[in-house]
């Protein structure tokens, strides 16, 4: 029963993050410039683990009773994301300024650390999809199930995470070029804009 509340938690809670979004977006990009990865990693996993545990002890809920919280939540998110979403397209017309590794593209790590915050909390789709989603399906497991289905949504966030922040380094020879970097940032402009629309639609 325990074995199969686990595995049933990796595979929907892997299903659900490695879907293409602002947060995985941000990170890629941070791994490939090869700035303040491992703490873009921990933050991504820390705040995963956390929903995850308040969906499974019953927080989805309370979200669920307060529209008001989700309202806001929404705009909060669809303005971040489009005026990231303008940095990102502003980058793509730039391309001499996005060599992986420049120092005149360098940032802080306070920023840093606040924009992946903002790409891990601020965006409305991660509590209907990790608190929401996952606390109602986690919170129906029987017993200890509940527990163990957490624990392998969990430890797919703490793969998915880590794979995609470190494994990006093997990218690196393809983002020597700087045509590669202006897809990527039109991809990335492309990708907060429409989850941007998609909030406030």
């Amino acid at each position: 029963m325990e074995a199969t509340a686990f595995l049933k938690g990796i595979g929907l809670g892997g299903s659900l993050i490695v879907a293409i979004g602002s947060q995985n977006a941000y990170l890629l990009r941070q791994a490939l410039k090869r700035e303040f990865v491992l703490t873009c990693i921990a933050i991504c996993i820390v705040c995963d683990v956390a929903l995850i545990g308040a969906g499974v002890a019953g927080m989805g809920q309370l979200i669920v009773e307060a529209p008001a919280l989700l309202f806001w939540l929404k705009i909060a998110g669809a303005v971040f994301l489009g005026w990231y979403g303008l940095r990102a397209a502003r980058s793509a017309c730039r391309p001499a300024a996005l060599l992986a590794g420049d120092a005149a593209t360098a940032v802080s790590r306070s920023a840093v650390i606040a924009a992946m915050l903002a790409f891990s909390l601020l965006n409305p789709h991660v509590y209907l999809d990790t608190v929401i989603l996952l606390g109602s399906i986690g919170g129906q497991q029987p017993g200890a199930g509940r527990l163990y289905f957490a624990l392998g949504a969990m430890l797919a966030s703490v793969i998915w995470f880590s794979g995609l922040g470190l494994g990006a380094r093997y990218l690196a020879p393809v983002f020597s070029r700087p045509l590669s970097w202006q897809i990527l940032d039109g991809v990335i402009a492309l990708v907060m804009w429409s989850i941007a629309l998609s909030l406030l639609l």
